[in-house]
């Protein structure tokens, strides 16, 4: 009997439990350190990297996996299965453009999403998706419940230094001189796969007062809040308090908090933080 297989890459922060239960396949993306090639996930963990990035000589880089990693998982399933692909917003990685070139190769019905999110806000469409997969819903159902879930998710974040930006080329050399002396934070919102930098300002007061203002925004909302993705790089006592500040307001949301993936941390930097939103 033809089932249901739902298919993501690392990015999407999953913990092991979740992608176990849901029986979730994770295709890994890569992370270069100093010469040396991790596989995210695998033989680099988020806690780990931290750690390894501060004490490499030059800033890691990041790859997305290779075109046979794609044909491979797509060809490990029965042929009468069917398969939805979730993957990071195309403007900031190539990987779902590979997973759509995997699938033209491989005999199999998949469909590719472009998630238009990363991280914890991918998450959300990954993990609904797997539910109703369990459940046996039909792939017209969860592909439904997929674009309900991405209309329903807000993700914003703050980063707290820009070294990292100015090195991997988003950001210029000389907006990343001018944050180093003025000590400058952004925030931003992504908003169809971009990213909109919404603030910026000197010192923590502007990542609190950015914060502040979704909350706000938030809870300005008609829609009930059921879930909050809390990611950091790096700062796990600072994600703790900010967690117990979004509890307070958003009491019946289920929060969870968890370093960022190692290739979301190669971008943002040490300090950053993305709050994911998911509404119903």
């Amino acid at each position: 009997m033809a089932q249901v297989k739902i298919v993501t890459d690392s990015t999407a922060r999953l913990s092991d439990e979740e992608i176990a239960k849901y029986d979730i396949k994770v295709i890994p993306l890569t992370v270069m350190i100093d010469g040396t090639v991790y596989t995210d996930g695998e033989t680099l963990s988020a806690i780990d990297f931290m750690d390894r990035m501060a004490e490499a000589e030059n800033l890691p880089t990041t790859s997305q996996p290779a075109l046979g990693a794609f044909t491979q998982v797509y060809e490990s399933f029965a042929p009468d299965d069917e398969i939805i692909s979730l993957h990071l917003t195309r403007n900031l990685s190539g990987t779902v453009t590979a997973a759509e070139q995997a699938a033209r190769l491989v005999d199999r019905d998949i469909t590719v999403i472009d998630t238009a999110f990363i991280d914890r806000a991918s998450a959300f469409q990954v993990i609904e998706a797997a539910k109703l997969a369990q459940a046996g819903a039909a792939k017209v159902d969860i592909l439904a419940k997929i674009a309900e879930t991405q209309a329903n998710t807000k993700l914003f974040v703050t980063i707290a230094e820009l070294k990292n930006l100015v090195a991997g080329g988003r950001l210029s050399k000389t907006a990343g001189f001018i944050s180093s002396v003025l000590n400058v934070k952004l925030g931003a919102r992504v908003v169809e796969g971009n990213i909109n930098v919404e603030a910026k300002g000197r010192g923590q007061k502007a990542i609190t007062k950015y914060i502040d203002g979704i909350i706000e925004e938030v809870q300005a909302d008609a829609k009930q809040v059921i879930g909050i993705g809390l990611s950091h790089a790096g700062i796990p006592e600072e994600a703790a308090a900010l967690g117990k500040k979004l509890q307070a307001v958003f009491a019946d949301a289920k929060i969870d908090i968890q370093q960022t993936t190692p290739v979301v941390a190669t971008h943002t930097g040490v300090g950053a933080f993305g709050i994911s939103i998911l509404e119903g």
